[in-house]
């Protein structure tokens, strides 16, 4: 089993890692909304929102040996479901490969965050 950490995605905002690799799978912390350079909430709708959210899950991702592509299941957590069609729509960008997903709303997010993502990965 190994920790994956890379300051290319926000450091961990609790007692957790980013994303764990073990038996061939990564499997990704949550990630919420943050900017790796100063750990503060992106401001902004869904889209604004989302789009942070994957590009850090494609930080840890990588340096975990794998990539969007390589996705096996996705779940989503919307603070509002009048959200999920902005969300699929910048889903849809990164997720091509339509993994299994879930996507729920929960009442509250981390910091306030619209969205919150966590992934489940092949790696090599």
């Amino acid at each position: 089993m190994d920790i994956i950490h890379t300051p290319q995605a926000p450091a961990a905002i609790g007692p957790y890692s980013q994303a764990i690799r073990a038996g061939g799978l990564l499997y990704t912390s949550g990630q919420i909304p943050l900017d790796p350079a100063t750990g503060e909430l992106v401001t902004g709708d869904i889209a604004v929102q989302a789009r942070r959210v994957f590009e850090n899950l494609g930080a840890v991702l990588s340096a975990g040996g794998s990539g969007f592509d390589k996705a096996v299941k996705v779940n989503c957590y919307l603070k509002e479901m009048s959200d999920f069609a902005g969300f699929n729509a910048v889903y849809g960008d990164y997720f091509t490969g339509k993994p299994a997903r879930s996507c729920v709303a929960v009442r509250e997010l981390p910091r306030g965050a619209l969205v919150e993502v966590e992934v489940i990965a092949l790696a090599d």
